[in-house]
């Protein structure tokens, strides 16, 4: 009996220590698999990251010419579908109509904006001599007599810095004609460049949107059955996320501009609609928004002594801000499914390593990562 109460006693710590060391593979496993996990999304970050830093500015007319022909394509078919036409002629001659409207829209908008320039420029000017200049010497004046007061062996120094600091911020105002000048003329010495981007984009939007589904059924067929689902997904779910996002800010972008044409107008300041159009795109930026504009041109009134233009600026200010916020989740409504701190996160990452491209890529990718976690296609969170 003791020896049989010996053998179940060591059977039983052979069964322990059996638990144990399965435990133990188990979770050696899950440490190796997640490992391989990670140096796997390593990897394909990093080829992203290579193919859109350095493949995507030199192959961007191809790309843009693939985006184009892929927006005309449903147009396209519902044409050809209305009127039973050939598919091939009305694809080109969808394309050679799109570019014809844009480029005479850029042409108008260009002229439209060298004007503006000019006159912003001189308005500048004019705004720096007529009211700048005369609050600045208003302003040291007072800073003399005071200190004349307290300790008169300062007021020579007093003078001095402010006899520099007129003198730079004249320079700075006067080297903005300069900085338009030479930003023109660094623009005219890329038109060649641009103009030959410009032929690939065309010619090769209207070769894509000729054959797009043959070209896409090509390469569809190049991809494993798994591996052509998961790209249908990600196809569907980018472009989705991407137009619902530039839609919505778009939205935002058009309500911000009709306040602020209404309001500048209202208040009766000139070129209300071209400065609004100005503070509207710069309320795309992340942190920033409207008060990167109005407030420092708040202040700005207030030292001039325009105390009643000063106040209803910032009243308009105070009411863009409450109804951006009351408007923005409605419209955005939380497509991206990420937290507020993450999407800014991403943001600002996005905006410092790929620039305006990685201000919204960045939040799209996470967002697709989350839905592909969220429907078991991978496995990254828990």
């Amino acid at each position: 009996m003791a020896e049989i109460e010996v053998i179940i006693k060591r059977v039983h710590l052979i069964k322990c220590y059996q638990k144990e060391l399965d435990m133990i593979t188990m979770n050696l496993e899950k440490k190796y698999s997640f490992i391989v996990n990670v140096i796997f999304y390593l990897i394909i970050l990093a080829i992203a990251f290579l193919l859109i830093k350095y493949a995507l500015p030199i192959l961007a007319p191809f790309v843009f010419g693939l985006l184009i022909a892929y927006v005309l394509r449903k147009p396209t078919k519902y044409v050809c579908h209305k009127f039973k036409l050939s598919y091939k002629p009305v694809a080109l001659l969808m394309v050679l109509l799109f570019y014809a409207t844009i480029g005479f829209l850029v042409f108008l908008l260009i002229i439209k904006a060298v004007s503006s320039i000019q006159s912003v420029i001189a308005f500048i000017t004019a705004f720096y001599e007529a009211d700048m200049v005369p609050i600045l010497i208003r302003a040291f004046d007072s800073i003399e007599k005071t200190f004349i007061q307290i300790d008169p062996s300062t007021v020579k120094i007093i003078a001095s810095f402010g006899d520099q600091f007129m003198q730079s911020l004249g320079n700075m105002i006067s080297s903005l004609s300069s900085w338009a000048v030479t930003t023109l003329s660094s623009l005219a010495t890329s038109i060649p460049l641009l103009f030959i981007e410009l032929v690939l984009m065309i010619i090769s939007s209207a070769f894509i949107a000729v054959d797009f589904d043959l070209l896409f059924n090509f390469c569809k067929r190049q991809l494993s059955a798994n591996a052509s689902a998961l790209f249908e997904q990600i196809r569907d779910y980018i472009i989705g996320t991407l137009f619902v996002c530039i839609r919505s800010y778009f939205i935002i972008m058009s309500i911000t501009f009709t306040e602020l044409s209404v309001g500048l107008s209202i208040i009766g300041l000139d070129y209300a609609i071209l400065i609004a159009i100005c503070i509207a795109v710069f309320d795309i930026l992340p942190v920033l928004g409207t008060g990167g504009i109005m407030l420092p041109w708040v202040v700005i009134t207030l030292l001039s002594g325009d105390f009643t233009r000063a106040l209803a600026l910032f009243l308009l200010y105070l009411f863009i801000t409450v109804v951006r916020n009351i408007i923005e989740p409605k419209i955005v409504g939380g497509q991206l499914g990420l937290h507020p701190i993450v999407t800014l996160v991403s943001m600002f990452l996005g905006v410092n390593i790929f620039g305006v491209i990685g201000l919204f890529g960045f939040p799209i990718m996470l967002s697709l990562l989350r839905h592909l976690n969220d429907n078991g296609t991978i496995h990254i969170l828990k």
